[in-house]
């Protein structure tokens, strides 16, 4: 099998419920997603997206995305998409880093491959646990009995975590919302839930420790990505009584060893296109496991595509390490694609078709923007 044509799309991401607010005053209402299709020459094909979240999230935008992937994917056609380290060892010598840029390219190649041997992707994986896994909701920073109300809604929906979005500028009432906002959108936890406090690298330390003298006793949760450095990370630990999560800070193989080297945190956000696709997101969900690191599979968002491929990696987490896996698909309005996974006991499983288990809409694609052909 080798690769005989790449395919590049473009669609617009229409967030689900309006506008997204997060912390440093940011807001979004739309997302540019970037869809490869990967053509093998026994006429087989593979999917994969990459969906950055805005261009202030992390050091990625969707035209660098485009950009990147032009030049990678001369570098990927004639090779045997199977041999998914080395189509990274081809994009390594092709492009240095543009994580984003990779990812579709990667997760392409795996469902290639599992299509090509008649397994889905989670089983070239590991396996799965074959353990419903809790969905993880993505409530934006709001008025915090709005909040509430939508973790309500997102609670009927069978939805057992959920990540909550904080980091108020002073002027906007600083910590004392941000408390207000996490003290109310806990108020109704049921038993068996897990909050995230996301704060998106949005806040200081002084702010954060701030924010935790106004929270009243006994709330149950972890915080997520608090500060934009490690410096100020390093800081916050030795001070912080709530758990620590990092995300934003931590993309590569090497920031997950300098976690466990400075004992900066207890959990990670790990991402699949911050990573760089499966090949690497398997090697940091195997460096979790070994440092007892507790591990949330997300993306930056994303269509039913980038979904398909967190489910996969979700489910060859050991369950009692496993957070949740953000479900990327229901914070947009366009449907890319079917993903028919399995949902039981309120937890999501994986397919059991071959690959990424997803039809995709080319009618929604439109017509590629881009194409290489060996």
């Amino acid at each position: 099998m080798k690769i005989e044509r790449i395919d590049l799309y473009t669609v617009d991401l229409p967030y689900a419920w309006g506008v997204y607010k997060l912390s440093g005053g940011r807001s979004l209402t739309s997302f540019d997603a970037t869809i490869v299709r990967i053509t093998a020459d026994d006429g087989t094909v593979g999917w994969g997206e990459s969906t950055p979240f805005g261009s202030t999230y992390v050091a990625a935008h969707a035209r660098g995305v485009r950009a990147g992937i032009a030049e990678l994917a001369p570098a990927l056609l004639g090779r045997d998409p199977r041999r998914v380290e080395r189509i990274n060892d081809a994009m390594d010598a092709a492009l240095s880093g543009h994580n984003h840029a990779r990812t579709p390219l990667d997760v392409a190649c795996w469902d290639l491959f599992g299509k090509a041997v008649g397994l889905p992707v989670c089983d070239l994986l590991g396996g799965s646990t074959d353990v419903p896994m809790p969905m993880i909701s993505s409530i934006p920073a709001r008025a915090p009995e709005e909040m509430r109300a939508l973790v309500a809604e997102q609670r009927e929906r069978g939805y057992r975590a959920h990540s909550i979005k904080i980091g108020a500028l002073d002027a906007e009432g600083g910590p004392a919302l941000d408390a207000e906002r996490i003290a109310t959108s806990l108020a109704d936890r049921r038993p068996g839930e897990y909050f995230l406090v996301d704060a998106n690298c949005g806040l200081l330390p002084e702010s954060v420790l701030r924010m935790i003298q106004l929270l009243p006793d006994g709330l149950d949760f972890v915080l997520e990505a608090p500060c934009a450095t490690w410096r100020e990370t390093l800081s916050l630990r030795r001070r912080c009584p709530y758990p620590l999560v990092v995300d934003e800070l931590s993309q590569l193989d090497a920031d997950v060893a300098m976690v466990l080297d400075q004992d900066a945190a207890d959990g990670i956000g790990l991402k699949i296109s911050k990573a760089g696709g499966l090949t690497p997101g398997r090697r940091q969900r195997d460096i979790c496991r070994a440092a007892g690191l507790t591990t949330s599979v997300q993306e930056t968002t994303g269509s039913a595509i980038a979904f398909s491929a967190i489910v996969h990696l979700g489910a060859t987490v050991p369950a009692r390490m496993l957070r949740g896996v953000l479900n990327t698909q229901d914070m947009v309005a366009l449907r890319t694609a079917r993903f028919d996974a399995p949902v039981v006991d309120g937890g999501i499983l994986p397919t059991t078709a071959p690959g990424l288990g997803i039809t995709v809409d080319e009618d929604v694609l439109g017509d590629p923007v881009q194409t290489w052909e060996a």
